[in-house]
């Protein structure tokens, strides 16, 4: 006798998962409007420079990463116009999901893992390891941020005053990988060598054709190379319930981690966005917190955000030319 696997779809729409998982859809559905009077760079520019010199905790998006190859979700190139993520119920619950979901992480992670830090990860990094700002917490999970970090400490040119742990990545890393039955960890370059050992020829048939990669790190995939792929299981306890160690939509912020951003938001004496629309709440909470502690926001972003309407500065402006502006004043 075959027993069916249960997916998301049998669970009742009351259940906590079903709930979860809308609620999910909607905040990938959201739309950020332009709902505050646009500010003139002459205003915004200079605005943006007092906040920086105040020591603020910066938050980025996926604005930073996108002239390291890596697209945003809501920008005009963004890949929310071609590709919905996943949610974690999905994932969770849904086998063909997850089948999916790993035959076309297995090919983006090519392209993800060849990424490398741009100027504005490097200068960010600089003010960090200075101790300009509080920290840097970023909503990407490229790793580019941490990165940048080391080739900073390496370049042994900067007085490391600043603790090194002022970087949080808030939803974490595409590198690892969590067993949802067990809770066992696997760097995700072991986990590719794995594949690469029971997948092989399926690099290059994927890449015959070129291929978008997606800021959560896949591509999109023929059903027939997806059907083909084969999944590897635990090195722990045997489960194919393995997920890449970052936070889904339908998913928290592990507590620990958000009690160290806000931790450095306590620290601060500003709050400067960089590269991000703002639309999920676990960035915009930052904004909301910075509000009620009475601290200065700035904005830095090529389109609207969220937090336009609570923001004292907002230079709608592209991250890397805004970025390089900034760091040329600090130096004069």
């Amino acid at each position: 006798m075959t027993h069916r696997r249960i997916g998301l779809a049998d669970i009742e729409p009351d259940h906590p998962a079903h709930r979860a998982h809308q609620a999910a859809l909607r905040s990938i559905d959201r739309v950020v409007h332009d709902d505050a009077r646009p500010q003139g760079e002459h205003l915004a520019r200079p605005g943006v420079l007092g906040v920086l010199r105040q020591s603020p905790l910066i938050i980025t998006g996926a604005g930073v990463s996108t002239d390291s190859g890596i697209p945003d979700y809501r920008g005009p190139q963004g890949s929310l116009r071609r590709h919905r993520p996943m949610t974690y119920q999905e994932f969770r619950f849904d086998a063909a999901a997850r089948q999916r979901y790993w035959a076309r992480s297995y090919v983006g992670w090519r392209q993800m893992v060849a990424a490398a830090p741009n100027d504005t990860h490097r200068i960010l990094a600089e003010w960090n390891a200075c101790g300009l700002i509080s920290g840097i917490v970023t909503q990407n999970v490229d790793g580019l941020h941490a990165q940048a970090a080391r080739e900073v400490a390496s370049a042994s040119q900067i007085s490391h005053e600043h603790d090194p742990a002022a970087l949080v990545a808030l939803h974490g890393d595409l590198d690892r990988v969590i067993c949802l039955n067990c809770g066992a960890m696997e760097s995700r370059h072991g986990l590719d060598a794995r594949l690469d050992e029971v997948n092989p020829g399926y690099i290059d048939a994927a890449l015959s054709d070129r291929l978008d990669v997606n800021p959560d790190g896949d591509v999109s995939l023929p059903d027939g190379l997806i059907g083909d792929f084969q999944m590897v299981a635990c090195l722990n306890c045997g489960s194919f319930l393995l997920k890449p160690d970052v936070v889904y939509f339908g998913e928290s912020v592990p507590p620990e981690r958000r009690r160290h951003a806000s931790e450095l938001l306590d620290d601060a004496g500003g709050l400067l966005v960089i590269g991000s629309s703002l639309a999920v709440m676990s960035g915009y909470r930052f904004v909301l917190d910075a509000q009620r502690a009475g601290k200065p926001v700035a904005l830095i972003n090529a389109g609207p955000t969220r937090a336009d309407a609570k923001a004292e500065y907002r230079w709608r402006a592209r991250v890397a030319p805004a970025v390089t502006w900034l760091h040329g004043q600090l130096e004069t």
